[in-house]
């Protein structure tokens, strides 16, 4: 019994110190612990027999449960090969689908700009995975607003940012409260692990909570009142200082308006006289000044408002409302130079081939260049239409480079008054092109003697849209282009010029004078008119025989067309003349004259006196 137990105390070691066993092993060896303990106890001598027995019962039993452990070994070792193996391939797969998601995010990685974590204006980190149905914008949304919340409690002031582990993801926690969760995937996307990723990231929201706590203590805010306030004192002194500096100014400026101010003249023309002056720099001083206050309101609003956190945003809204719009015109005017560049060189290349054209023409018109078939009178209009021409062949050229000329408003706009030009200018366009058809077709030119329909004078401007015509009378007519060329023109002074124009006129006389001696008379009377010529020589022309008279035609030719009216005056005059010198009345054809007693109807100084 004795050994028994003895067995059962190293079978019980061996038990303590090899691998678990499994369960019909334990089973086995309480059947074998029973059964010992059950067997009956013998006399010592009676029982010697039975115990060689027993011990070999034992040996064999204890054979069969060495050779049960030794199987049992056997299968706890194909059990662990088998673990072992699906650890490995646990270890395999997941190490596939790592290098898998590695591959996708590397694809994403250029196209996708993860979401920034900002906290007053400040990027902590950024986020690219979302978390349990969370998107990254609103986990970075949450990140932020916690922290803010977070640094501004006074009740996490001494608390400090933790990490703790989970089995899917670590927590980064201030005191009992969770700030984020950091997941593989997000280490993933920053190449590292896990651990190392939350570290990073709470040692970035631990410096970030460290400083709002103490921006938002109590000390804190009262520096800032007194910053406040000082700002306030020193604006105020600022804008009393400028207003003094300026009173000062505008008096000195009245004081030199006494003393040593003068007139501006140009030309014997007084532009400004001193009072103008005077006021002219009060208003610029004025304007001045309110320019440097807008400027220190400018700088200390945004200071004001960026003193404190809770204002900070609206301080950086209100600067970037002022400075945006000035950075944007600035820019704008340095991007703009080098059109400007190409603007002056265009416009520069014009200037000079319209100083040549207009060279040309002056040349030209002069008559110290003839080109045949072109005329002198024609250079001026000519040389109006090619600067014409070349001034819109240079805004063509320019339209491109001018600020806002690809915004769809300034084309509009362009559309639009093209539009309206169109309607509106019909005759004007009707003017315009007539006046220079008339030009190239030289009806007349400036101070021909002219007749338009009714209208007789002398040409005084041509424009062309409309030309300009002062009568006998002193009076100007403005006839406008297309009139002229939808009626008849009479130029006498081109047929003055190159033939002589011929003036004449008709006069009736009884058939009891001699048709010669009428010839005679009127041709004299004509050769006695000034500006008459005398080669060719005045003729006359029978008109009509009339039962009563004959009509006369006297024609005289002259040169200065403009003094057709003062010439035909005094030839009627001579005409008269020389009728009452050769004692022949000038009566009307129906007059009948009885000679009984009745007076001659000749004037009393052509009469013949008695004897003569």
């Amino acid at each position: 019994m004795r050994r028994l137990i003895t067995l059962l105390f190293v079978f019980t070691g061996f038990l303590c110190m090899a691998p678990p066993a499994s369960a019909q092993f334990i089973r086995k060896a309480g059947e074998f612990v029973r059964n010992a303990l059950e067997t009956p106890a013998a006399d010592s001598l009676a029982g010697q027999s039975r115990n060689e027995v027993q011990r070999i019962s034992d040996s064999l039993l204890i054979r069969e449960l060495a050779l049960q452990i030794e199987e049992m070994k056997m299968n706890e070792a194909m059990l662990r090969n088998e673990l072992e193996a699906s650890r490995d391939r646990n270890r395999t797969a997941d190490s596939l689908e790592r290098a898998s998601q590695m591959r996708i995010i590397d694809s994403l990685r250029q196209t996708t700009p993860g979401v920034p974590v900002v906290v007053l204006n400040d990027t902590l980190f950024r986020l690219y995975t979302s978390l349990g149905g969370r998107s990254a914008s609103d986990r970075a949304a949450t990140i932020a607003e916690t922290v803010c919340r977070v640094g501004k409690d006074r009740h996490h002031s001494k608390d400090t940012v933790h990490i703790l582990e989970n089995a899917y993801y670590n927590d980064i926690m201030l005191g009992d409260k969770v700030i984020m969760n950091v997941t593989d995937a997000d280490a993933m996307w920053q190449k590292v692990s896990r651990d190392e990723l939350s570290l990073q990231y709470a040692k970035v929201l631990g410096a970030k909570i460290s400083y709002l706590q103490n921006e938002n203590g109590f000390w804190q805010l009262l520096r800032r009142i007194g910053l406040f306030v000082f700002v306030i004192l020193m604006q105020y002194l600022i804008f009393k200082f400028i207003n003094r500096m300026f009173r000062r100014l505008r008096k000195w400026i009245i004081r030199f308006k006494q003393q040593k101010m003068k007139a501006i003249v140009v030309r014997d023309y007084e532009l400004l006289n001193t009072k103008k002056i005077c006021r002219l720099l009060i208003v610029l001083s004025n304007l001045v000044r309110y320019l440097i206050l807008a400027l220190v309101l400018v700088i200390t609003v945004p200071m004001l408002f960026s003193i404190f956190p809770q204002t900070e945003h609206l301080a950086m809204k209100i600067f970037h409302y002022i400075i945006d719009p000035v950075k944007m015109v600035v820019i704008s005017v340095i991007d703009y130079i080098p059109n400007l560049f190409i603007i002056l060189v265009i416009w520069y290349c014009v200037r000079y081939i319209v100083k040549g054209v207009r060279y040309l023409a002056g040349e030209i018109e002069h008559e110290k260049l003839r080109i045949s078939g072109f005329y002198p009178e024609w250079a001026q209009p000519t040389f109006n239409i090619v600067r014409f021409l070349l001034y819109a062949f240079m805004i063509a050229m320019i339209y491109p480079y001018l600020p806002g000329s690809q915004s769809g408003v300034f084309q509009g706009m362009s559309v639009f008054v093209g539009l309206i030009v169109s309607l509106g200018s019909s005759t004007v366009i009707s003017n315009f092109i007539a006046g220079f058809v008339i030009t190239y077709m030289r009806p007349f030119k400036r101070g021909d003697f002219i007749k338009v329909k009714d209208t007789v004078g002398n040409v005084i401007e041509k424009t062309p849209f409309v030309t300009r015509v002062r009568t006998i009378k002193n009076e100007v007519v403005t006839i406008p282009n297309s009139f002229i060329m939808s009626s008849d023109t009479v130029n006498y002074s081109e047929s003055a010029r190159r033939y002589g124009l011929i003036i004449h006129t008709i006069m009736t006389m009884g058939y009891d004078v001699p048709w010669r001696k009428v010839h005679e008379l009127l041709i004299d009377a004509a050769l006695r008119t000034s500006g008459v010529l005398n080669e060719p020589r005045p003729f006359v022309l029978e008109m009509e025989l009339n039962d009563n008279y004959m009509c006369y035609q006297i024609n005289a030719y002259i040169r200065d067309a403009a003094e057709m009216p003062v010439i035909m005056s005094d030839l009627l005059q001579n005409i008269q003349d020389n009728f009452h010198e050769a004692q022949i009345e000038l009566i009307a054809p129906h007059y009948f004259a009885t000679r009984d007693g009745n007076g001659s109807k000749l004037p009393p100084d052509f009469r013949r006196r008695p004897g003569t």
